[in-house]
């Protein structure tokens, strides 16, 4: 496979999942901001979402300030905005149809279906009680391109670049919702536990599909502790740190064994699930839950920039 072949198929299961999750991150948000907060304190609310976004300092240098409005145009429909909805679709598209021959016809036309759909949309024409079905529809998008991919593709090179930008763009958006949210909601001089906390901690399992899960393996009011376990080492949670690594390391495998080669991605991807698979959260939390998490991020975007050159996406 040409390396511009594997780049195409690799940024276009990364940009559909990055559409879903900032879809998912809105939709926090969205709850959130509409919680009563002492002093008004939704645009902080707003900041953090930005942040889990990496689209914080863009967002402040084009409009300043957080107001609910801003915020939702500049991540569903702002192009200038690569992250957004519309860039992330648009860029998604723009991959697949230059391979149009490598994927099937349900993947393309899932694509492109969402494409267009999404471009018809009057951004001016929409009212802050539409944006939760919204939200809900993009998920559903997203959904609906990856159960194509899954069942009617070929398990070949196609398949596994494919697995590589959906996994690694799903544990940077792990890590960055649960190291920002996670210092947004912890407690400052009080207990935590509070009806408005609770809401916010759902929420933010919510944001991973995550929610109704939690309460299914703990069986416990949500403490912060058990949600950052949850959400790094928990191999069955399928938006956990651990369980991305685990599609990772055996899409790599199956690389290495289609082009007969092992590179630098491998040993990198193997250390970092071991490091999960080993994890302890009494340890993190002693060395640093942030500092542990954006280690993680660190690694994560090495690890892409690794594939990359193995793979010659440049060329």
């Amino acid at each position: 496979m040409l390396g511009r072949t594997a780049n195409d198929l690799f940024w276009m299961a990364r940009y559909m999942e990055r559409a879903e999750s900032i879809a998912r991150l809105l939709e926090v948000g969205y709850r959130i901001a509409l919680l009563p907060r002492e002093g008004g304190r939704q645009d902080e609310e707003w900041l953090s979402t930005l942040r889990s976004a990496g689209c914080d300092r863009d967002y402040l240098r084009k409009y300043g300030a957080c107001s609910t409005g801003d915020v939702v145009n500049f991540m569903l429909f702002d192009g200038d905005n690569p992250s957004s909805v519309f860039a992330s679709l648009a860029t998604a598209r723009r991959n697949a149809r230059a391979q149009r021959t490598a994927i099937t016809r349900e993947m393309w036309e899932s694509l492109n279906g969402a494409w267009i759909d999404f471009s018809a949309i009057d951004p001016t024409a929409l009212h802050s009680n539409e944006l939760p079905p919204l939200f809900d529809w993009i998920k559903e998008r997203s959904a609906l391109f990856r159960g194509a991919l899954l069942n009617t593709i070929l398990r070949n090179d196609t398949f596994y670049f494919s697995q590589l930008g959906t996994f690694l763009e799903r544990a940077d958006n792990t890590a960055r919702v649960l190291d920002v949210k996670y210092y947004v909601l912890l407690p400052h001089g009080q207990l935590a536990g509070g009806e408005i906390d609770s809401v916010q901690w759902a929420s933010i399992l919510r944001s991973v599909s995550a929610h109704r899960s939690y309460r299914w393996v703990y069986k416990d009011s949500y403490k912060p502790w058990k949600i950052a376990d949850y959400l790094i080492l928990n191999r069955q949670m399928p938006r956990s740190l651990r369980s991305c690594y685990e599609e990772i390391v055996p899409a790599l495998e199956e690389l290495g064994a289609y082009y007969g080669n092992g590179n630098d991605c491998h040993a990198l991807a193997r250390a970092t699930r071991r490091r999960l698979a080993e994890g302890d959260m009494q340890a993190i939390f002693q060395s640093g839950l942030h500092e542990f998490l954006s280690d993680f991020i660190a690694c994560n975007g090495r690890l892409a920039n690794t594939i990359s050159a193995a793979y010659h996406f440049s060329d």
